[in-house]
């Protein structure tokens, strides 16, 4: 494997940061590198990406993701196992952050865990920065005395998962284009192009066709349709995106009609499986019981349909029965998926289990995200071709009746 330059930015045994560069095979390779010198890794980035940076717009961004937690995550887990005071490892994370909203809450927790508090109750604090299911495996990781193994746990799983979630964003971004051209092009045709067809039309008589009388109508009445369009479907998705989190009901049906879309039915009931045993399993790892730990996987898993199903395996587990069993019931897992437990729970392997089928499931949704690309790369080429098509079409419809006047 060719090595890359790598320019790296790390804190050496005083505490101090450092900044550098090094050649390496890989980011991991890199940062195991600097660990043997007794740096710890804050940042590795490829060095020369300058053009590559994200584009930050100013007053958007400041949204804590995935990503952000991942990084925090590893900086922190680094950091403990280098055997800097937590403390001093929080003063350097609220220096090292650069979205706003999660340097304060880091630096609202590092002033609540000086006065005494424990880390993980401190971050519960904070419920819109640090999800409830990290806040549960630090505390899990504080009662163990493995802090840094549990927070090296959080950001692998946070990196998996914003890895897959960035790849089915990348594989969406041609669709979107292609769909967002075809828009433009069409609204172009309706304000520029049909006005003057109207007017050619209307000097040489004749009845339009009501497909171009439906254009024209349009193209005379875009100035008031067209944001009226924008206004309803801002409001309507703010309905739903209001109803999908305030009604447990409505979004129990939501999700059980995603998993049955002919299509994406598949690929989210796989997202879905995956997120679950991953979660799941890091959680089990880390030494959160097993009830407690059902019960924050079902309420992190971002889908009602297992929110439910998790409901049902507490209840199993809580009368001494094993998970498998009423995982069975559920069509959304696998009998792949039911057997695998069922392995793991007869030889004590659960963790192992759930990791093996959260990278089967991550394979499988990078596989059918890739086909779907392909497939509906030519469908969108050509959906393209029939919308601006039959818009042409519409517009010389009219010149045969015209020439039939003219001829008759």
């Amino acid at each position: 494997m060719a090595t890359k330059t790598f320019a790296y930015e790390a804190l050496d045994s005083t505490g101090a940061a450092i900044k550098g560069s090094l050649e390496s095979e890989s980011t991991e390779a890199a940062a195991q590198a600097l660990l043997s010198q007794k740096l710890v890794p804050l940042s590795v980035t490829t060095a020369g990406q300058g053009l590559q940076r994200e584009i930050k717009i100013p007053g958007l961004g400041g949204r804590t993701t995935l990503k952000d937690l991942a990084i925090m995550s590893r900086q922190f887990a680094s950091m403990m196992s280098a055997g800097l005071p937590l403390l001093r490892a929080l003063s350097i994370l609220d220096e090292q952050t650069s979205k706003p909203k999660l340097q304060a809450a880091i630096s609202r927790v590092r002033s609540e865990v000086q006065g005494g508090v424990t880390l993980s109750t401190a971050m519960g604090r904070h419920p819109d920065q640090f999800p409830l299911l990290m806040v549960n495996m630090v505390r899990a990781g504080e009662a163990g005395g493995f802090l840094d193994g549990a927070l090296d746990r959080i950001a692998s799983m946070y990196e998996a998962d914003a890895n897959l979630r960035a790849k089915i964003k990348g594989a969406m971004t041609y669709p979107v284009i292609v769909l967002m051209f075809s828009l433009i092009l069409g609204m172009g045709v309706i304000i520029f192009i049909v006005p003057i067809f109207e007017r050619m039309f209307a000097d040489l008589g004749g009845e339009l066709p009501l497909p171009t009388k439906v254009m024209v109508i349009l193209s005379n009445n875009l100035w008031w349709v067209a944001p009226l369009a924008i206004v309803a479907a801002v409001v309507g998705l703010k309905y739903f995106r209001d109803a999908y989190r305030k009604n447990p009901a409505f979004r129990l049906r939501v999700d059980r009609i995603k998993l049955r879309l002919p299509v994406m039915g598949k690929l989210s009931a796989k997202l879905a499986i995956s997120r679950w045993a991953r979660t799941l399993g890091t959680l089990l790892h880390v030494g959160v019981p097993m009830l407690q730990a059902l019960e924050v996987v079902g309420g992190t898993s971002g889908n009602a349909v297992i929110t439910q199903a998790m409901k049902e395996v507490m209840d199993e587990v809580r009368a001494g029965n094993q998970m498998s069993g009423p995982l069975s019931r559920h069509p959304l897992f696998p009998t792949m998926v039911v057997q695998m437990m069922e392995v793991g729970e007869e030889t004590g392997q659960i963790t192992e289990m759930l990791d093996k089928v959260a990278d089967f499931y991550d394979h499988e949704v990078e596989a059918a995200t890739d086909s779907l690309t392909a497939a509906m790369e030519p469908l969108l080429v050509v959906l393209m071709g029939v919308v601006i098509g039959s818009m042409v079409v519409c517009l010389y419809l009219p010149m045969f009746s015209i020439y039939q006047n003219i001829q008759s």
